[in-house]
């Protein structure tokens, strides 16, 4: 039996003359669920597509006949070869294996798949039918449209031709089959080879360089256990995958090889092909290369081991990591219950590679997308992931960052072990980093890459980039475009109002009301709204905490004024500012609750081994940021509606006196003077006197981050937690009230007691997701819903938006905009303190804050 396996993707060409068994035999595979019926093209069938004739004979034709019918069934060939070609391009593009059914007699026929599969980067085979002249003329009797024996003859000559010629033609592999073993065939499919299952686990491990000490410590960090053999094993039978680069530069490449060669013969890890050992393996196989970059030392090694081993020793290692190195793909697809979700690479990849194989690839995958050299010999990077499309991770090294860097749905885990950075592990699909610092700096190169980046974090952003409007990628909401015409007004406030760049590390996002108004008589807004939206999101435990009504305020309160100048560049014991990023209070104020705040949280930051904290806190009471707007836009209109509507009151009363009927109107009057009345109460109960800091509180509701962690795992009562854990602190700090909303009643409790609180004047509370990031159905909910009281909302819509007239036209309103602009904002501030703890650039994440302030700037109706 005749044995042949079809690959995964690419072309198959059936060869060979007119009745010599093609479709027949893929009309059997295709019976036998050997293939599939879509895989299977032919000439005859785009023949009749492109033209509705079936076939065309001009044997026994008169010759004009005939060569009238010959032309137009050359022409009709030629559009249904070309509308074959474009078909078989779209399912190249797409990684699909296409069988073509068609003589493919001439040269220049397979040629041209020949270049297909070269463009599309997938193999080409032939499986040539020799059936013998006499068997193709005696089938071509029981044919419905016989093609004659003369064309037969013509076509048997060209294959004779074709036999000799075209194992030499470059096709992956030919088969020649003759009439017996076609009776007898059997095909195959092979799986793809550069696709793996996710399994139990993957641990993707940075480029080691060979430091194995950094590598094994990493291993245990992980949770592997050496065994009786050797091999480290997962409890939970996670698997090892390196990206490449295991040797060159570090102390000990040979080892860290040979510990790869044991796993993956082992069936327990996994090695992509990468620059170094692309070189490495070719040094190996006998070629000339020149050893630089540390490759030299890979030489030293073997040297120094053929000295301890002897040369038989050494070239049997030679030779078993030379096959180790060749074998490595030069990408491989992790694929969970059957979908593509993560593709490892060393140094990059394009969306239309993934899943192939060829020559270009390769490259691409060991050196990244690079034009020309720099003035050091260094390749020229281009930022290949700026393309990245698809839905796939990317997990990626070659190109060292002091942290983990996400961008475009690229991860890059080459964090510079051997500069004397860190080895990084990537936990799959927990999507968790673990990672070791190295011992040292075994490179010991002038232009150590970590250092570079590190020396450039704060170099200010090219403003310029954001005029026309830009994109920035977020973890949670994916890109998130800022138009031209927002970026504008938010370069202005950058330009002239703001603290300086570097000290603006987050700001909070828009808070949307219930996404519908209340439906209940004098009420715009209630709870119940707000715990009706995150119940139909799937959600079941909710948070409330009391709504301070105060105005937002940003800290990052650093440990010394040392830590600053790391972080920000400058020494300073910290800054306040406000949700636009201007300063919070005036210079010397500032300085003082500084002073206070930094005596008070000493124990805090030795306690946590943080070199800062970032708080998300309103500060109290509003007047301190808002006393011309109170003065001008509050105090006035309620004392001026209330003197009015006093005269009128008494005017309407002399009136009635005389006997007029007045009635309705002193009523109405009456509950507009009540309305300013409660206006006036109302703006006054989140005003008081300060002096110094006598008077300022401060209610820190989220802790975003410290030094070497963010917070955003973490539930809102965990955030609760804290608030009250700087309130004992601090006497600065104030504690929050909050519940826990689980079931109908916890919610009844929490609706009377936003109905008490709010009856009382203040502002109202915040509904909360459990959860800090929450999503639904793929979908991300939104984060935080405030529910405001009707005395405080006064303030908000006028004096008399109770008025039926008045509440009716109100209850109209469309929170869709705001709702769409708190979610982008959230994600554009989580990615910003993420970010900024992970030590990325300024510009990085500046380019988040700057995003954030720029969609402030939309126009939205300011009372939602």
């Amino acid at each position: 039996m005749t044995k042949i396996h079809l690959p995964y993707a690419g072309i198959v060409l059936f060869v060979g003359p007119s009745n010599s068994g093609k479709t027949t035999l893929l009309n059997r595979l295709v019976h036998e669920k050997k293939i599939l019926a879509s895989e299977v093209v032919s000439s005859d069938q785009f023949r009749v597509l492109v033209s509705d004739v079936e076939f065309i004979t001009w044997n026994q034709r008169p010759k004009d006949e005939a060569d009238a019918l010959f032309d137009e069934y050359y022409r009709i060939s030629n559009e249904a070869f070309d509308a074959m070609e474009y078909l078989i391009g779209k399912r190249c593009r797409l990684n699909k294996l296409t069988i073509i059914d068609a003589t493919h007699l001439k040269e220049e026929d397979r040629e041209r798949y020949l270049h297909l599969g070269k463009k599309y980067h997938v193999p080409v085979i032939a499986i040539v039918l020799n059936v013998t002249e006499k068997e193709l003329i005696s089938r071509d009797k029981e044919r419905d449209f016989p093609r004659g024996k003369n064309r037969l003859k013509q076509q048997y000559q060209h294959f004779k031709r074709t036999l000799r010629f075209i194992k030499k033609e470059g096709f992956h592999r030919t088969y020649i089959l003759d009439e017996p073993e076609l009776d007898t065939l059997d095909i195959g499919r092979l799986a793809n080879p550069l696709s793996i299952d996710v399994g139990y686990g993957i641990d993707f491990i940075g480029d080691i360089h060979g430091c194995l000490e950094e590598f094994l410590e990493l291993l245990t960090k992980l949770g592997y256990q050496e065994n009786e053999e050797g091999l480290f094993l997962h409890p939970e039978g996670r698997r090892i995958l390196s990206l490449g680069d295991v040797m060159s530069r570090g102390p000990q490449s040979l080892e860290t090889m040979k510990f790869f060669k044991k796993h993956v013969d082992a069936g327990i890890a996994y090695m992509i092909d990468s620059n170094h050992g692309w070189k490495i393996a070719r040094w190996l196989d006998g070629r000339k290369v020149n050893l630089a970059h540390g490759d030299e030392k890979v030489e030293a090694d073997f040297i120094e081991y053929e000295r301890k081993f002897g040369k038989e020793s050494t070239e049997q290692l030679r030779a078993e990591l030379k096959e180790l190195l060749l074998a490595a793909k030069s990408h491989l697809v992790i694929q969970k219950n059957g979908v593509n979700v993560a593709v490892a690479t060393h140094a990059g990849i394009r969306d239309w590679y993934i899943g192939k194989q060829s020559q270009r690839i390769s490259d691409f995958c060991r050196y990244g997308d690079s034009e020309g050299l720099d003035e050091n010999g260094k390749p020229r990077r281009k930022d290949w992931t700026i393309e990245h499309q698809s839905q796939e991770l990317i997990i990626w090294g070659h190109d060292p960052k002091p942290q983990p860097l996400l961008v475009n749905n690229t991860l890059n885990i080459d964090q510079g072990v051997v500069f004397g950075g860190r080895l990084t592990a990537y936990r799959f699909p927990e999507k968790q980093f673990v990672s070791v610092a190295a011992k040292q700096d075994y490179a010991n190169v002038p232009d150590n890459p970590i250092k570079e980046w590190e020396s450039k974090r704060m170099a200010p952003p090219n403003l310029g980039k954001f005029v026309n409007g830009f994109s920035v990628i977020t973890e949670h909401n994916g890109e998130i475009s800022i138009h031209k015409d927002v970026a504008k007004s938010a370069l202005d406030d950058f330009s002239h109002f703001t603290l300086p760049l570097e000290e603006i590390v987050y700001l909070p996002p828009t808070m949307s009301p219930t996404p519908k108004p209340s439906n209940l008589a004098g009420y715009l807004e209630h709870p119940q709204e707000a715990f009706d939206y995150y119940q139909a999101n799937g959600i079941d435990t909710m948070i409330v905490e009391k709504k301070h009504m105060g105005s937002r305020g940003i800290l990052l309160l650093f440990k010394n004024k040392e830590a600053a100048k790391d972080y920000i560049g400058r020494e300073t014991l910290g800054s306040i500012y406000t949700r636009t990023g201007r300063s919070f209070f005036k210079k010397e104020l500032e300085e003082q609750i500084l002073q206070v705040l930094h005596a008070d949280l000493s124990g805090y930051f030795e306690k946590y081994n943080t070199e800062f904290v970032l708080l998300d806190a309103e500060i109290l009471p509003w007047n301190l940021k808002a006393k011309e707007l109170i003065m001008n836009q509050y105090a006035h209109v309620g004392e001026m509606a209330l003197l009015d509507r006093s005269k009128l009151k008494e005017q309407l009363e002399k009136a009635a006196a005389n006997g007029k009927d007045v009635a309705s109107w002193l009523a109405e009057t009456d509950e507009k003077i009540h309305n300013a009345k409660v206006f006036n109460e109302v703006y006054q109960k989140y005003c008081w006197e300060t002096e110094g800091l006598a008077g300022i509180q401060i209610a820190p509701f989220h802790t975003l981050a410290h030094c070497n962690e963010t917070f955003f795992d973490k539930p809102h009562t965990w955030h609760m937690e804290k608030n009250k854990e700087f309130s004992v602190l601090s006497k600065l700090f104030m504690e929050t009230e909050y519940r826990l909303v689980n079931d109908e009643d916890s919610m009844r409790a929490a609706i009377a007691w936003w109905e008490e609180m709010t009856e009382e004047g203040h502002e109202g509370f915040v509904v909360k997701p459990e959860a800090f990031v929450v999503r639904h159905k793929g979908k991300l909910v939104q984060p935080a819903i405030k529910v405001r009281g009707r005395k405080y909302l006064h303030i908000i819509y006028g004096i008399d938006y109770l008025q039926p007239e008045n509440l009716s036209r109100l209850k109209q309103r469309n929170a869709g905009k705001k709702q769409r602009n708190a979610l982008k904002e959230f994600s554009l501030g989580v990615e910003a303190v993420k970010r900024f703890v992970g030590r990325e650039s300024l510009d990085r994440y500046h380019e988040c804050v700057f995003g954030i302030l720029a969609l402030e700037s939309d126009p939205i109706d300011p009372r939602l």
